[in-house]
């Protein structure tokens, strides 16, 4: 039997505002003179799973802007998905969402 004046300690937990949590990132990619348009695209299509449309309307920005945004989502997963990126050849960057792109 536990004695009930014996206080419960909370574990201590680092909080961050609510803001910083939700905060979106996004992964993007950019032009390169290595990769050809082809891989770029079998990239897309093989790591996020996207349809050959998307992938290669993705590239086509890539290849055209010189960048695009692959992918938005919480900073862990951009993270990940910005390693797979360099992890397949491809330059990339995961940065915080501005609302620009």
């Amino acid at each position: 039997m536990s004695n009930p004046t014996t206080p419960v300690l909370e574990p201590e937990v680092d909080i961050r505002p609510a803001t910083e949590q939700a905060k979106p990132w996004k992964t993007v990619v950019f032009n390169d003179p290595v990769n050809l348009m082809s891989y770029v695209s079998y990239v897309f299509q093989a790591y996020f799973g996207y349809s050959t449309e998307k992938a290669h309307s993705l590239m086509l920005e890539v290849h055209e802007n010189g960048r695009s945004v692959v992918a938005t989502g919480g900073r862990e997963a951009m993270e990940r998905d910005t390693q797979a990126m360099h992890e397949y050849g491809l330059w990339a960057a995961c940065q915080p969402e501005s609302g620009s792109d």
